[in-house]
């Protein structure tokens, strides 16, 4: 029993990794959002691997992490990774009706903002290959829990936070699919290579 624990504590060690290489290369990297840098560099992303795989058992670590999140203030945002669950695009972004949910239950409108990220996100009105979708595509699916208060003052003092989207979506356009899908293996690649 210890030799099947000690192996899922490595494979949810390298899920984390993976996500950590993503956040550092691309969300970081390409400046894909300008405020994660200096959370990443104070050591404020708590990075949460779930293994969960039900709907049901990802509500229960969402939960424990969102609890988590108002009493630790050490904590400025978390990164929920749940690679065993809502691996369809469409089941997890239904599922987001659920986190809208449990957000109004635990009365944490307008305090903690839930932004989504998963391997095959599509905005609406986008084809499936469309380069503006890799701004939300993760190695994994993410539930990324952020403080409404931060990102508030985030924002503020940004310059043209409006121009934050259509930036991204140019600097990804100009680096084309092919090379951001090279990123993206990259980041598995490398944690393999750590081995």
């Amino acid at each position: 029993m210890q030799h099947i624990n000690e192996m899922l504590t490595q494979d949810m060690l390298k899920v984390e990794q993976v996500v950590r290489r993503w956040v550092d290369t691309l969300v970081v990297g390409l400046n894909l959002c300008p405020f994660a840098k200096k959370e990443l560099l104070a050591n404020r992303v708590r990075f949460a691997v779930t293994d969960a795989s039900t709907e049901e058992k990802l509500l229960a670590g969402l939960n424990h992490e969102l609890t988590l999140l108002q009493s630790d203030l050490s904590i400025e945002t978390t990164l929920l990774i749940h690679p065993n669950c809502l691996e369809s695009f469409d089941e997890f972004n239904q599922f987001l009706d659920h986190v809208d949910a449990l957000i109004s239950y635990l009365d944490l409108e307008d305090v903690i903002q839930v932004a989504s990220f998963h391997p095959d996100y599509r905005f609406a009105g986008t084809a499936v290959d469309d380069v503006e979708n890799y701004t939300n595509r993760c190695p994994f699916p993410v539930l990324h829990l952020l403080r409404e208060q931060s990102l508030e003052r985030a924002i503020e003092s940004h310059p043209d936070p409006e121009s934050i989207p259509d930036r991204n979506i140019a600097r990804l356009n100009q680096l084309g699919h092919e090379k951001i899908q090279r990123l993206l293996a990259s980041c598995f690649n490398s944690v393999v290579g750590d081995q």
